[in-house]
């Protein structure tokens, strides 16, 4: 089954390198390109891609504005492209409904692995990434707010999320939990269901931001 990639980035030659390494992979089809935000949700509709690849900075409508229109409008998941001076932009882009971050510099195997993983419906958040995003909510004043939702969990699959929440994939949560690694995925797939979030990446921002996950634990 092949997956489809839509590649936004404002810089002509970024796009053409992108386009043309993931179309030389076996199972990837890149089904279009876009220079700004604005483009990029025109062609999400047209052409309904699995996976986008978006850069943030861009003029016009940025990043982070078509992300969230673009997971608003279809059911494309979002891989943004992004760069150690643009930390600032990760919560953001989750909130928006990104699913995964990926460095411009990453290897070209790297980026295969991550828009198959993003395709999958996973969350890719690296440890580097993941360890912003908690450094950014800490420095914020305001309360954690708890969901009401969170009650509708099981104390296991509260369990799953604080290590979802961590980083941890399905395999490295049902080694620790000493579960079957389909067992964890059920209990993944519940938790998103009871909360109403769309993937790992959503949780991992739900359960720093309510508290339940407390930085620099567990």
């Amino acid at each position: 089954m092949s997956t489809s990639i839509l590649v936004v980035d404002d810089q002509s030659m970024v796009r053409a390198g992108f386009s043309a390494l993931l179309s030389a992979q076996p199972g990837l089809h890149v089904v279009g390109e876009a220079a700004d935000g604005n483009a990029a949700v025109l062609a999400a509709r047209e052409h309904r891609p699995d996976v986008v690849l978006m850069d943030i900075r861009m003029p016009g409508m940025d990043g982070i504005a078509a992300t969230e229109q673009i997971v608003s409008d279809t059911d494309a998941r979002v891989l943004v492209l992004t760069t150690f001076n643009l930390d600032e932009y990760v919560l953001q882009a989750l909130r928006a409904g990104a699913s995964g971050f990926l460095l411009k510099d990453a290897r070209a195997e790297e980026l295969t692995e991550a828009v198959l993983t993003v395709a999958r419906g996973e969350a890719l958040l690296a440890p580097a990434v993941l360890k912003r995003l908690v450094a950014d909510l800490v420095r914020r004043p305001e309360r954690p707010q708890v969901p009401a939702e969170l009650d509708q969990l099981t104390r296991r699959e509260s369990d799953v999320l604080e290590l979802v929440a961590t980083g941890l994939s399905n395999r490295e949560i049902a080694t620790y939990l000493n579960l079957a690694e389909q067992t964890i995925k059920g209990h993944v797939s519940a938790v998103l269901g009871k909360l109403e979030l769309r993937d790992r990446a959503q949780a991992v921002v739900l359960a720093y931001e309510s508290g339940l996950v407390q930085p620099g634990g567990g």
